[in-house]
């Protein structure tokens, strides 16, 4: 028996919180970018956020195990795949950010929001769920728009925080709802994978 793209997703949501505590992780790397931006340097800022992003998938898994969910998929899930790969994207697309800010310090933290918010693009496809739609097109807008109006660096961090820590609550909330609504608070497993 396949598994359906519905049991993937949900198995992915149940393994990781549906996404909110990886949201929550960034949204905190955020914070400390627009503080450090805002108290310390714009160059420091970039530093801190590249440094707390590459911690946001730990961070986002000790918060997702206290909030009750394992932290993982099951072994096959063709969607843990998929996130893999966005990683990869998100990661190739860092040097044009930095490159960005070389010429202006604002512009490497408006890029990150472009190059982010086309990653929770892909989580709309990972968890099944819109929300990832409306955060991913919200943030790439927060950027072009920052970019756009020369933001000052720590500006366009709190930017990045602000609507990532909303977004986080609001799909706590979703994951809640959906636990409740669909009972699938109980793991099981997906057909055809080992």
């Amino acid at each position: 028996m396949e598994t359906t793209v519905v049991q993937a997703q949900s198995d992915m949501r149940r393994g990781y919180y549906s996404g909110a505590a990886g949201v929550l992780a960034s949204a905190l790397a955020w914070s400390a970018a627009a503080g450090t931006a805002a108290l310390v340097s714009p160059e420091r800022a970039v530093w801190v956020l590249l440094i707390g992003g590459a911690l946001i998938h730990p961070v986002g898994l000790l918060i997702g195990r206290l909030l009750g969910a394992p932290g993982a998929h099951a072994k096959g899930n063709p969607l843990g795949t998929l996130a893999a790969a966005s990683t990869f994207w998100l990661i190739f697309s860092l040097p044009l950010a930095y490159g960005l800010g070389l010429q202006k310090p604002g512009w490497f933290f408006a890029g990150m929001l472009l190059i982010i918010g086309g990653r929770f693009l892909v989580f709309a496809t990972v968890y099944g769920m819109r929300l990832y739609w409306v955060l991913g097109l919200v943030l790439a807008a927060a950027g072009f728009v920052a970019g756009w109006l020369d933001l000052a660096p720590a500006a366009v961090a709190l930017l990045g925080a602000i609507v990532e820590m909303t977004f986080a609550m609001i799909g706590m909330r979703e994951h809640r709802r959906w636990l409740r609504t669909d009972n699938l608070s109980r793991p099981t497993p997906l057909p055809g994978v080992a």
